[in-house]
């Protein structure tokens, strides 16, 4: 059975799609079949797997309005084992498009549906926000990843984005659980990052991924090149720290 896990805060800037970039190459590199889906209209996870943008024939948003088959969707990265659903600006008008639409909240579930059979790991990166495109990832998913900043305005974020989930799992998914919290670009020697950081292992100890991501030229720089980090900088602290925090999350699943 294949598992889908949504990386969603509704903050932007928080290491969200590099995080989900990174640890979908993790998985891919453990021999596992990853399919990465871009459901943020920005794109930057399509980019950051080197898939250009303007080349893209069907794209997430043809596929959540119904254009294009969600197989023709799926293309191969330059990485083994690893696929996208790509994204673009194009997807941006998809929520204005699906308002009057019938089962609105489950159009990516039934896209996903089709072609999940084909991977081991479905891994959904989300745009930051808490709406329709966000709605459908996690009445889909199996299970949500939170990248987050040590900063107190992360910890108000996620509040919210808890109390959505909670909605989420009583309306459409019971299934849904929360899979992990993802500390991201962390530097330990900054005391409000300490503060932030022993404040979610008060009160989320047992969701808290314990691999912690830190702050890393190279890891910022990867996405610009279009490559994960583990081919970008294969021995850096940012390869070893996104590859740990995957095997942490596998056990998870």
């Amino acid at each position: 059975m294949s598992k889908i896990l949504a990386f969603a805060n509704q903050k932007g800037g928080v290491g969200k799609s590099t995080s989900a970039i990174n640890i979908a190459a993790a998985f891919s590199l453990m021999n596992k079949k990853v399919l990465l889906v871009d459901c943020d209209p920005q794109g930057n996870t399509t980019s950051g797997v080197g898939i250009n943008k303007k080349n893209i024939r069907a794209s997430a948003y043809d596929v959540l309005i119904s254009r294009a088959d969600p197989s023709a969707a799926v293309i191969p990265t330059g990485f083994d084992n690893l696929f996208i659903i790509p994204s673009n600006i194009n997807l941006a008008g998809a929520e204005f498009e699906l308002v009057d639409a019938e089962n609105r909240e489950k159009r990516l579930k039934k896209a996903i549906d089709a072609v999940k059979d084909r991977f081991d790991i479905v891994i959904i990166d989300c745009p930051p926000s808490l709406g329709l495109l966000t709605v459908n990832a996690l009445v889909c998913a199996d299970g949500i990843i939170v990248p987050m900043l040590c900063e107190y305005f992360s910890l108000e974020g996620l509040t919210q984005l808890l109390m959505t989930v909670k909605e989420i799992k009583r309306r459409y998914n019971p299934s849904l659980e929360l899979t992990g919290i993802l500390i991201t670009m962390y530097n330990g020697r900054l005391n409000l990052s300490q503060e932030v950081a022993a404040e979610l292992k008060k009160y989320y100890a047992d969701r808290l991924i314990p691999t912690i991501i830190p702050r890393s030229v190279k890891i910022s720089e990867a996405p610009g090149f279009g490559e994960p980090i583990q081919y970008y900088d294969r021995h850096g602290k940012g390869t070893e720290a996104y590859n740990a925090a995957a095997k942490d999350i596998l056990k998870r699943l």
